[in-house]
Protein backbone atom coordinates (compact mmCIF):
# COMPACT_ATOMS: atom_id res chain seq x y z
CA UNK A 1 0.00 0.00 0.00
CA UNK A 2 1.28 3.76 -0.99
CA UNK A 3 2.07 6.26 1.46
CA UNK A 4 3.01 9.34 1.16
CA UNK A 5 6.51 9.12 0.20
CA UNK A 6 6.49 6.55 -2.60
CA UNK A 7 2.77 7.74 -4.26
CA UNK A 8 3.20 8.14 -7.85
CA UNK A 9 1.29 11.46 -9.09
CA UNK A 10 1.03 9.75 -12.69
CA UNK A 11 -1.50 7.50 -10.80
CA UNK A 12 -3.82 10.72 -10.26
CA UNK A 13 -4.07 11.06 -14.20
CA UNK A 14 -4.96 7.46 -14.59
CA UNK A 15 -8.04 7.85 -11.74
CA UNK A 16 -8.94 10.88 -13.44
CA UNK A 17 -8.85 9.41 -16.69
CA UNK A 18 -10.99 6.30 -15.51
CA UNK A 19 -13.43 8.39 -13.91
CA UNK A 20 -13.73 10.35 -16.97
CA UNK A 21 -14.29 7.59 -19.48
CA UNK A 22 -16.94 6.15 -16.53
CA UNK A 23 -19.11 9.23 -16.84
CA UNK A 24 -19.16 9.33 -20.46
CA UNK A 25 -20.09 5.78 -20.59
CA UNK A 26 -22.62 5.71 -17.85
CA UNK A 27 -24.14 8.93 -20.00
CA UNK A 28 -24.09 7.15 -23.30
CA UNK A 29 -25.89 4.59 -21.40
CA UNK A 30 -28.49 6.38 -19.67
CA UNK A 31 -29.31 8.57 -22.76
CA UNK A 32 -29.65 5.62 -25.04
CA UNK A 33 -32.37 4.18 -21.97
CA UNK A 34 -33.82 8.14 -21.84
CA UNK A 35 -35.06 7.95 -25.47
CA UNK A 36 -37.33 4.90 -24.65
CA UNK A 37 -39.68 6.47 -22.84
CA UNK A 38 -39.51 9.65 -25.42
CA UNK A 39 -40.54 7.12 -28.14
CA UNK A 40 -43.61 6.04 -25.37
CA UNK A 41 -44.34 9.05 -24.68
CA UNK A 42 -44.53 10.13 -28.05
CA UNK A 43 -46.45 7.14 -29.03
CA UNK A 44 -49.43 7.37 -26.42
CA UNK A 45 -49.36 11.43 -27.34
CA UNK A 46 -50.48 10.57 -30.66
CA UNK A 47 -52.40 7.39 -30.14
CA UNK A 48 -54.88 8.86 -27.50
CA UNK A 49 -54.78 12.27 -29.16
CA UNK A 50 -54.24 13.53 -25.47
CA UNK A 51 -52.30 16.93 -26.02
CA UNK A 52 -54.08 17.99 -29.21
CA UNK A 53 -56.21 20.26 -27.36
CA UNK A 54 -52.82 22.04 -25.38
CA UNK A 55 -51.95 24.69 -28.20
CA UNK A 56 -50.96 28.21 -28.10
CA UNK A 57 -50.49 29.88 -24.29
CA UNK A 58 -51.97 26.72 -22.50
CA UNK A 59 -49.68 24.13 -24.03
CA UNK A 60 -46.98 26.94 -23.42
CA UNK A 61 -48.04 27.22 -19.60
CA UNK A 62 -47.79 23.59 -19.51
CA UNK A 63 -44.82 22.53 -21.15
CA UNK A 64 -42.92 25.02 -18.97
CA UNK A 65 -44.30 24.39 -15.84
CA UNK A 66 -43.53 20.56 -16.76
CA UNK A 67 -40.36 20.70 -18.06
CA UNK A 68 -38.80 23.18 -15.13
CA UNK A 69 -40.50 21.27 -12.31
CA UNK A 70 -39.04 17.93 -13.71
CA UNK A 71 -35.31 19.74 -14.30
CA UNK A 72 -35.93 21.01 -10.70
CA UNK A 73 -36.23 17.75 -9.44
CA UNK A 74 -33.74 16.18 -11.57
CA UNK A 75 -30.91 18.81 -9.92
CA UNK A 76 -32.16 17.67 -6.22
CA UNK A 77 -32.08 13.92 -6.58
CA UNK A 78 -28.92 13.51 -9.04
CA UNK A 79 -26.94 12.04 -6.62
CA UNK A 80 -29.32 9.99 -5.02
CA UNK A 81 -31.01 6.37 -6.37
CA UNK A 82 -34.20 8.34 -7.17
CA UNK A 83 -32.13 10.33 -10.28
CA UNK A 84 -32.51 7.98 -12.76
CA UNK A 85 -36.26 7.32 -12.43
CA UNK A 86 -36.78 11.22 -12.32
CA UNK A 87 -34.84 11.70 -15.33
CA UNK A 88 -36.61 8.87 -17.43
CA UNK A 89 -39.99 10.23 -16.53
CA UNK A 90 -38.55 13.65 -17.74
CA UNK A 91 -38.41 11.98 -20.66
CA UNK A 92 -41.85 10.58 -21.08
CA UNK A 93 -43.14 14.04 -20.19
CA UNK A 94 -40.85 15.45 -23.09
CA UNK A 95 -41.96 12.75 -25.36
CA UNK A 96 -45.33 13.46 -24.91
CA UNK A 97 -45.10 17.22 -25.20
CA UNK A 98 -43.44 16.48 -28.75
CA UNK A 99 -46.31 14.30 -29.78
CA UNK A 100 -48.47 16.97 -30.84
CA UNK A 101 -45.87 18.08 -33.71
CA UNK A 102 -45.39 14.51 -34.49
CA UNK A 103 -49.20 13.85 -34.93
CA UNK A 104 -48.88 17.08 -37.33
CA UNK A 105 -46.23 16.17 -39.41
CA UNK A 106 -48.19 12.71 -39.56
CA UNK A 107 -51.15 14.49 -41.36
CA UNK A 108 -48.75 14.82 -44.01
CA UNK A 109 -48.50 12.37 -46.85
CA UNK A 110 -44.64 11.53 -46.25
CA UNK A 111 -45.31 12.73 -42.77
CA UNK A 112 -43.16 8.94 -41.82
CA UNK A 113 -40.60 9.98 -44.26
CA UNK A 114 -39.83 13.17 -42.50
CA UNK A 115 -39.89 11.96 -39.08
CA UNK A 116 -36.98 9.59 -39.94
CA UNK A 117 -34.83 12.55 -41.93
CA UNK A 118 -35.20 14.37 -38.29
CA UNK A 119 -34.18 11.46 -36.74
CA UNK A 120 -31.55 10.69 -39.14
CA UNK A 121 -29.94 14.29 -39.29
CA UNK A 122 -30.01 14.18 -35.67
CA UNK A 123 -27.96 11.36 -35.46
CA UNK A 124 -25.73 12.73 -37.78
CA UNK A 125 -25.82 16.31 -35.88
CA UNK A 126 -24.56 13.72 -32.42
CA UNK A 127 -22.18 12.01 -34.62
CA UNK A 128 -20.05 14.35 -35.73
CA UNK A 129 -20.16 16.67 -32.32
CA UNK A 130 -18.84 13.62 -30.41
CA UNK A 131 -16.20 13.15 -33.30
CA UNK A 132 -15.37 17.07 -32.86
CA UNK A 133 -15.58 16.81 -29.10
CA UNK A 134 -13.03 13.79 -29.25
CA UNK A 135 -10.26 15.39 -31.33
CA UNK A 136 -10.36 18.98 -30.20
CA UNK A 137 -7.76 20.04 -27.52
CA UNK A 138 -8.89 23.35 -26.80
CA UNK A 139 -10.87 24.72 -24.20
CA UNK A 140 -14.76 25.29 -24.87
CA UNK A 141 -15.76 26.69 -21.94
CA UNK A 142 -15.44 30.42 -23.10
CA UNK A 143 -18.64 29.22 -25.78
CA UNK A 144 -20.83 28.77 -22.33
CA UNK A 145 -22.01 32.59 -22.28
CA UNK A 146 -22.24 32.98 -25.98
CA UNK A 147 -24.75 29.76 -26.17
CA UNK A 148 -26.58 30.76 -23.20
CA UNK A 149 -27.37 34.34 -24.55
CA UNK A 150 -27.95 32.17 -27.67
CA UNK A 151 -30.53 29.73 -26.22
CA UNK A 152 -32.34 32.75 -23.94
CA UNK A 153 -32.97 34.06 -27.38
CA UNK A 154 -34.72 31.36 -29.29
CA UNK A 155 -36.52 30.41 -25.98
CA UNK A 156 -38.14 34.76 -25.84
CA UNK A 157 -38.16 33.82 -30.10
CA UNK A 158 -40.20 30.87 -29.72
CA UNK A 159 -42.43 31.99 -26.64
CA UNK A 160 -43.76 34.98 -28.86
CA UNK A 161 -44.09 32.94 -32.20
CA UNK A 162 -46.57 31.10 -30.20
CA UNK A 163 -48.83 33.49 -30.07
CA UNK A 164 -48.24 35.21 -33.59
CA UNK A 165 -48.12 31.88 -35.21
CA UNK A 166 -45.82 33.03 -37.97
CA UNK A 167 -43.94 30.29 -40.38
CA UNK A 168 -41.14 32.34 -41.24
CA UNK A 169 -40.82 33.40 -37.80
CA UNK A 170 -40.59 29.15 -36.58
CA UNK A 171 -38.17 28.24 -39.72
CA UNK A 172 -35.88 31.18 -38.08
CA UNK A 173 -36.34 30.05 -34.81
CA UNK A 174 -35.93 26.05 -36.18
CA UNK A 175 -32.53 27.01 -37.78
CA UNK A 176 -30.90 29.02 -35.08
CA UNK A 177 -32.03 26.19 -32.91
CA UNK A 178 -30.02 23.68 -34.88
CA UNK A 179 -27.41 25.86 -34.93
CA UNK A 180 -26.85 26.57 -31.25
CA UNK A 181 -27.95 23.11 -29.64
CA UNK A 182 -25.84 21.44 -32.03
CA UNK A 183 -22.68 24.06 -30.66
CA UNK A 184 -24.00 23.07 -27.16
CA UNK A 185 -23.96 19.17 -27.79
CA UNK A 186 -19.96 20.02 -28.86
CA UNK A 187 -19.85 21.47 -25.81
CA UNK A 188 -21.90 19.39 -23.15
CA UNK A 189 -19.71 16.03 -24.64
CA UNK A 190 -16.30 18.29 -24.11
CA UNK A 191 -17.07 18.89 -20.80
CA UNK A 192 -17.49 15.63 -19.99
CA UNK A 193 -14.72 14.56 -21.58
CA UNK A 194 -12.52 17.11 -20.07
CA UNK A 195 -13.64 15.95 -16.54
CA UNK A 196 -16.04 19.47 -15.82
CA UNK A 197 -19.34 17.64 -15.61
CA UNK A 198 -18.65 14.38 -12.83
CA UNK A 199 -22.43 13.63 -12.78
CA UNK A 200 -23.93 11.37 -15.39
CA UNK A 201 -27.53 12.43 -14.80
CA UNK A 202 -27.10 15.74 -15.34
CA UNK A 203 -24.62 14.86 -18.20
CA UNK A 204 -27.52 12.55 -19.81
CA UNK A 205 -29.96 15.71 -19.13
CA UNK A 206 -27.54 18.06 -21.15
CA UNK A 207 -27.42 15.86 -23.95
CA UNK A 208 -31.04 14.77 -23.72
CA UNK A 209 -32.46 18.57 -24.22
CA UNK A 210 -29.80 19.12 -27.13
CA UNK A 211 -31.06 16.50 -28.44
CA UNK A 212 -34.34 16.97 -28.27
CA UNK A 213 -34.38 20.12 -29.83
CA UNK A 214 -31.87 19.60 -32.48
CA UNK A 215 -34.72 16.66 -33.42
CA UNK A 216 -37.36 19.27 -32.80
CA UNK A 217 -36.30 21.90 -34.55
CA UNK A 218 -35.75 19.67 -37.99
CA UNK A 219 -38.77 18.20 -37.87
CA UNK A 220 -40.39 21.79 -37.52
CA UNK A 221 -38.28 22.81 -40.72
CA UNK A 222 -39.36 19.56 -42.77
CA UNK A 223 -42.77 19.86 -42.04
CA UNK A 224 -43.01 23.48 -42.94
CA UNK A 225 -40.62 23.40 -46.05
CA UNK A 226 -41.55 19.88 -47.44
CA UNK A 227 -44.82 18.51 -45.96
CA UNK A 228 -46.87 16.86 -48.60
CA UNK A 229 -50.40 17.16 -48.33
CA UNK A 230 -52.78 14.41 -50.03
Amino acid sequence: MSDIRTLNTTDWGHDSAANRNRVLRNTYWLLALSLLPTVLGAWLGVATGITASLSGGLGLIVFLAGAFGFMFAIEKTKNSAAGVPVLLGFTFFMGLMLSRMIAMVLGFKNGSDLIMTAFAGTAGVFFVMASLASTIKRDLSGMSKWLMVGALAIMIGGIINVFVGSSVGMMVISVMAIGIFSAYMLFDLKQIIDGGETNYISATLALYMDIFNVFQSLLALLGIMGGERD
